[in-house]
Parts: C-alpha cells; structure tokens; sequence
C-alpha cells in the first residue's frame, strides 16, 4: 500500500493528485523550483523540497534531484503528471531503482511509445491504422501541407504546420529548438498533414493482470498551436461504427506494448477514416471529463493499479456528456501571446475547477500559462455546453489578459455547438471570436464606484457639484474613455441612465427602462467591472517613452532564444520576415519585421531576458519608389 507520495510535477496537476491523495489518506510530497516556492502546490503537500533553480532544466526535468527528493522526503512513490518527466523512461526506472513505487506504465512500454516514429512501426504491426512519417529530404509540392513534430513529449510543443517546401527546414529547426528546451531532446520528424480532420482520443486503463479497459471517448478538436483549448466526452457525432473502431485500435495498442496504468491513444478522424497519431503514457490534462462522464477517478485508479489490483468488470456504463474548456493567460488577438502578473480573483461557479492557482498568486514567465481547467457535465451535450459558457461568463477572473471571452463565444459558436469543428477551427473564425465587445457603460460604473469610494461623506451634498469626469482605458481594444458625473443632493447622477444605487464594490444603473448591476473590482490602476477589463488613466496623459519608428518592442516578458542567421545591424530584410525567437511560458513566440526595409540595431541576443517593451530591434523602413 502507497503510504506517502511526491508528484513529479507542479501546478494544476500536482494539486489534482494531492487531492485524490487526502481523500485516500495518503500522505503528500511536493517539488519546487525557486520560482514555485510560494505556488499553491508547493503550500498544500504535506511536505515540499526545493529544487535549486527556476528554469525546467534545472528543476522539474532533474530527476536524479526529484529521486532524491522523494528519499529524502520519505515517500515510498512517484506519481509523473503530465509534461516534464511524464513520459521519461529512463525517469521511471530510476524511480524503480531506488525501490519506490512507480505510478505509470513499464518503462519498457514508455520506451515503446516516446520516439514517435517508432511508436508508429509497432502500431503498424499490430494493425493499427496510421499515417506513414515522410522522409524530410524527399518532401514535394505534391505532399504539402506537412506536419513537423517532436519525436517525443507531447503538448503541441515542437509541432508546425509546413504549406511551403521552401519553409521545411527552418521550421525543422524551430521544431527541434522548442522540442529540445521542452522535452530534451531535439529529434522531429514529418508526417501527412490532414485538414479539416478531428482529433479523437480514447482513455484507456489496464491492470497487471491482462485487464484493458476503453474508457470512452474524448474529443479535442479545438487547439491553439496545437494544443488544445476545449474537450468534450464523448467525442459527438462520430460517423457509425466509428467509436468502436477506435475503441479496438486502442485496445490493441495498449496490448501490443503490455500497457498498465492510465494512457490515451490519439487518433485523426475525417469522416469513417481513423489514423493514429501517438499514444500518451501518463494521464491527459483532459482526464477531468472522462472521470465525469464514468463517474471515476482516475488518479485513484492509478494507485489503485500501482498497488496491484486488478480491475473488476468491465468500466462504469457512461452517463450525460461533459466538456471542458482551458483557461490560459494569453491573449488570443494578439497572436496567443502570453501574460504575467498577479492573479488578484479566481472564481468560476457551478462547475469543477482545477487550478494550480490561488488568489494574490503571480502568474510568471516560467512555465505553462494555462491557469485552471472548468469542467461541465449534464446530462446532454447541449446542457453541458450552455453550463460551462455560463460558468465562464459569470466568472471573476481579475488581473492579466485571459482567453476566457474567447472561450464562451467558441462554446456558444453555431460550428461547434452542431459538432462540425476540426483542428482548424480557431484558423477559421478567430478574428470574428476576438472582436472587441467591451460593456460601453463599464467606464461609468468604474467611475461612480471610485467616486462612492472615495467619498468620506458618502453620495449626499448640500450644494450640487459641477461636473466630474474620469478617464479609462477599455484593455481589449484600447479605446479611451472619459465619463462624467454630477454629485447631487440625491446622490450620484450621470446623463442618459439613472443611478439607482452606488457603492464602492457594486453600480446598479437603470439604461432604457432596464436595470443592470455591475459588479466593481479595482487593483491599483486596474479595474474589473463585470467581464470588461479597464485601465484607470491619469487626469493629464503622461509622455510615452519615445522609440524610433520601426522599433521591435518585446511583447511579452521571455528569453531571446535565437536570432535569424546572418541577422545584424545593415543587413536589409523584408516585411514578415522572422527575425527574432522569444520562449515564454514554455512557448516560441516569433517576432517578424515590420515592414521592408534595414536592420539599423539589433539589441536582441540569445539568452536575454526580456520584459514587454524591450526594444529588441530596429528596422528603418524602405520607402517605395515613385512611380514613373
């Protein structure tokens, strides 16, 4: 029996372990690196060990340091998550060799399955259909669109989209740098590229005893640089026969590699053709709605199986339908790009949450950006679907940019909710599911709750006042506002509503005959009114630093991890061109010329941390002839 255990792992998936662990009793361990010292996994173990150094490489990926660690803690097993040492066999073996309990498949099997392209030989043998790797060298016009992907982890890390022979090697070589800082290992291959298909996938669960469960299906077409954004169970409107297919397929992938433990087998579906895309051998991010449809838990199936049990019977009959959405600190219409800062408020009601995240927590450049995970279930694929975007919409997520209004309207998106999506979804509709739709009487409520709030004597004057005004910033467009008020003997009053009530937390306006509340947050200079982020402005705008026209300007904190070869002061480039490499939050984030014309500076070196705003370049833009 499992009596006390470390997690491998940090964030989300080490609190959702740690849970299923004190519901068991069993005693919890946790890792962390310096930039975790304070994070909510590293507050709840019932015991932590530092890992010196806040970069993966120096910490969660150091398993001889993690092996230590869980000896020195006096744990007596090791539970991977997902990411970072997950799929490591040489990891599981170590763990093994200190004569801790291993909570995952052989490492013989996560040998079998971590080179990619030799996963897809031994599926090939066991009848698996599949989509054969392309040799780099012998790609043709005729072959595109390719796929390049890292040999091994997983996470959409070290994964592009190839339209243009000319194109494959430098994304070979972008590919091979995020999969080594990933996953270290830099070994990528190519493959067909399938559009418009659908990415399925099936839990399966096995025992040591020759027992293979197919645990229904998941459906996880909705990705953002190939890593999923929402996922559903069981995957809707799969052609007849289909889902039994992939429920052999499985089946005998798990067999063919004597899987045990909790795995996935990924497939790409296009109408009744089914190929298989890779098997992960640890547990999904996407388990959540699996265990909500089967009424499971798959964490304590895992210990369950790591102890020796045998799995009775066949799964649970599965009941309703759930989906669950990622919550990221991104900004979707700004190319995904990642944010940092403090988390001031977390709150999504009536639906699970896993999060790695507390209230006041700092949100660092470090690692992962998503921030938790909202699961719905119902019984029905629409009740589920209306459930989660409400959820979302209510919630209170207060501090930096989030996808979060991105997420209701994709729910709420006529494509998915009729179950026609595939993988390029968001390359479709993104721009329509990013338009800015800021609440226009934000701003006053902003003001007459800071106004409310600052007054000693509440909203009552013997004299009327002359007119106030304040300014803001809506932050997901960057329009500027001013709003005027009047303070009066009846209280607060501003033209075309009526105020029927102000308070420094809470603004009920009456706007043509309707009321509305709007719940007021304010940090520092930041205000949340309902679902609409502002900027409080000074009174008189203060100069912006001045840069040259052409400047490159980082925008996101992150590490400079390369340059474009040949790339320095007087060289010409052309607009689009990429000329500099930013890695954020395990991410490669592509910085690309302005316009035509000459480098003049280049202040961008690899290994430099940035924050936003760096000025990293300057190009000096070429002015077009004149014509004749």
């Amino acid at each position: 029996m499992i009596t006390s255990l470390l997690v491998a792992n940090r964030g989300e998936i080490a609190c959702r372990v740690f849970r299923t662990c004190r519901e068991l009793g069993i005693r919890t361990v946790a890792v962390h690196s310096d930039a975790d010292r304070d994070a909510l996994h590293t507050r709840t173990a019932d015991t932590a060990v530092r890992l010196p150094g806040a970069s993966p490489a120096e910490t969660y990926l150091r398993g001889d340091l993690i092996v230590k660690a869980a000896l020195a803690a006096g744990a007596d097993a090791v539970h991977p998550g997902y990411g970072f040492l997950s799929e490591n066999a040489d990891f599981a073996r170590a763990v093994l060799d200190a004569g801790l309990v291993w909570v995952g498949p052989s490492p013989e099997a996560i040998d079998a399955m971590a080179s990619k392209t030799r996963a897809k030989e031994l599926m090939a043998a066991a009848g698996v259909p599949l989509l054969a790797p392309l040799d780099p060298d012998a790609v043709t016009e005729d072959d595109l669109p390719v796929l390049v992907k890292a040999s091994a982890g997983g996470g959409g890390r070290g994964m592009r989209v190839v339209r243009e022979r000319a194109a494959l090697r430098d994304e070979l070589r972008a590919a091979s740098v995020e999969a080594l800082s990933a996953f270290g290992d830099g070994s990528v291959f190519v493959e067909p590229y399938v559009e418009r298909g659908r990415h399925v996938e099936v839990q399966v669960l096995a025992d040591t005893h020759g027992t293979v469960w197919a645990c229904g299906t998941r459906d996880c077409s909705l990705q953002r640089r190939h890593q999923k954004v929402v996922e559903e169970a069981p995957a809707p409107g799969l052609a007849p026969g289909v889902e039994q297919r992939l429920f052999d397929a499985a089946t005998a992938a798990a067999r063919a590699i004597s899987y045990t433990g909790a795995g996935t087998v990924e497939f790409l579906v296009r109408g009744d053709r089914l190929h298989f895309l890779e098997m992960n051998t640890r547990l999904q991010v996407e388990h959540p709605v699996t265990e909500a449809v089967f009424g499971i838990d798959l964490v304590a199936l895992q210990l369950r199986v790591a102890e020796g049990a045998a799995l009775e019977g066949g799964p649970p009959r599965p009941t309703g339908h759930a989906v669950e959405a990622r919550l990221y600190a991104e900004d979707p219409a700004r190319d995904w790009a990642p944010q940092t800062g403090v988390l001031h408020r977390l709150s999504v009601p009536g639906v699970r949450l896993d999060t790695g995240y507390a209230d006041g927590d700092e949100i660092g450049v470090h690692y992962d950006a998503m921030l938790a995970k909202a699961v719905a279930h119902a019984p029905t694929r629409a009740e589920a679907l209306r459930k989660l975007a409400g959820a979302l919409e209510r919630a209170e997520v207060h501090g930096p940019v989030t996808n979060r209004d991105l997420l209701v309207r994709s729910l709420r998106h006529e494509e998915f909710t009729s179950a026609r999506m595939d993988t390029g979804f968001y390359g479709r509709h993104l721009s329509g599911l990013t338009a800015p739709a800021p609440d226009p009487y934000a701003p006053l409520a902003a003001a007459l709750a800071d106004a409310q709030g600052r007054s000693r004597f509440g909203g009552w004057r013997n004299v009327p006042s002359g007119p106030q005004s304040k300014r803001y910033r809506t932050d997901a467009d960057g329009t500027e506002h001013e709003v005027h008020y009047r303070h009066t003997r009846d209280g607060l009053a501003a033209e075309g509503v009526r105020v029927v009530r102000a308070a420094a937390g809470q603004v009920v306006l009456e706007v043509d005959g309707l009321r509305r509340t709007f719940e007021v947050h304010r940090y520092g200079d930041r205000v949340h009114v309902n679902a609409t982020a502002l900027t409080a402005l000074p009174r008189f705008p203060e100069p912006e630093a001045d840069h040259a026209p052409g400047s490159l300007l980082a925008p996101m904190p992150g590490t400079v991890v390369r340059v474009a070869d040949g790339l320095a002061a007087g060289v010409s480039v052309r607009a689009g061109d990429p000329l500099i490499w930013l890695e954020a939050m395990k991410m490669e984030h592509r910085i690309s010329a302005p316009a035509t014309g000459t480098l003049t500076a280049l202040h961008a070196v690899p290994g430099r941390q940035v924050d936003v705003g760096t000025l990293l370049a300057v190009v000096e833009h070429e002015e077009a002839p004149e014509p004749v």
